[in-house]
């Protein structure tokens, strides 16, 4: 039994039912769970107990008593991975776009960690974090790196933690961006929706991203991305709401601009090619968790990342590069 859960109801929610605001707000919780703790008397707004057709006004205080997520059975499972390099202390992948990293609801299995427990079986790092120090969206490629015992986490942890890693990115945009720029933003959940994020709203949180123009097609581009803060979905935030969505992005408006091309438009026969959001983790460089000397990693452009950009390079005339 986790302890009980303190919530607070965004202005924006203002009107819906608490059994529809509660599981967008807890996360893990669905929504037949949530009303029959609603039902059980254990959810309390502003210190009383409420009922599942509560319409919320916003900025509420929520209680949630007797509180878990639902349960994830983690199964070993042999599965390809693609391995950069190896060595007692860690594993470096080349994370297969497609691949969820970690169970959880409506993906338990066929999973990183699922392929970790059977690769990794007896390694020191026990229970189901196998040494993850980030992740990498479902559908983003590229270097990943997997610690093999508590030292190598811990350190490992305290890098990311200090911003003394490198993390290079390869993105496909709409769009032409300026040759180079940055932005450093607030950075937060999505008000509306829990399942995204925005730099649109004030927040303590920030988040930095770099980039420099490699190449400019007719309608696209392709950069080249450092991430200098680690938050969840943030160059396809930074880059959609500046008005330049990665090709194929479902969430943040790259398929949405690709359904109003043609369909012998390049940009959108180049989104078809990949078929998800066009983002590859390029490169990626930390101090040895041992050794504390400099390692730097760089995961080859995979077959859809290269198609698109061959559809792109054969689609329009007088292509730049950068």
């Amino acid at each position: 039994m986790v302890e009980p859960l303190s919530l607070f109801v965004p202005r924006e929610f203002a009107g819906e039912r608490i059994d529809v605001v509660l599981p967008r707000l807890a996360k893990g919780l669905t929504r037949s769970r949530a009303r029959r703790c609603l039902e059980e008397g254990l959810v309390e707004v502003n210190g009383r107990p409420v009922k599942p057709s509560l319409r919320v006004k916003g900025g509420e205080e929520l209680l949630v008593r007797a509180w878990e997520p639902e349960p994830i059975s983690l199964v070993a499972q042999d599965l390809p991975l693609a391995v950069l390099y190896e060595d007692r202390d860690l594993l470096v992948l080349d994370k297969a776009a497609g691949m969820v990293v970690h169970p959880a609801r409506g993906s338990p299995h066929s999973t990183l960690v699922n392929a970790l427990l059977y690769r990794l079986a007896g390694e020191g790092v026990a229970g189901g974090r196998l040494g993850l120090v980030h992740r990498l969206d479902r559908g983003t490629s590229g270097c990943l790196v997997v610690a093999k015992n508590e030292a190598a986490l811990a350190s490992l942890q305290a890098s990311f933690k200090a911003r003394a890693v490198e993390k290079t990115y390869l993105a496909l945009c709409h769009g032409l961006l300026e040759p180079e720029g940055r932005l450093d933003t607030p950075y937060g959940r999505h008000p509306r929706d829990r399942t995204r994020y925005t730099s649109r709203l004030p927040s303590e949180r920030r988040a930095l991203t770099a980039w420099r123009v490699r190449e400019l097609f007719p309608g696209a581009t392709l950069a080249e991305v450092a991430l200098h803060t680690g938050r969840t979905h943030q160059i396809r935030v930074h880059f959609a709401e500046s008005g330049h969505p990665l090709l194929s992005d479902p969430v943040y408006g790259g398929t949405r601009r690709e359904a109003r091309l043609a369909p012998e438009n390049p940009v959108r026969r180049a989104a078809e090619a990949i078929g998800r959001q066009a983002l590859h983790a390029l490169r990626l460089g930390f101090p040895h968790p041992r050794s504390g000397h400099g390692l730097l990693f760089e995961a080859p452009v995979p077959e859809d990342f290269a198609r698109a950009l061959a559809v792109l390079r054969a689609g329009g005339p007088s292509n730049q590069s950068r």
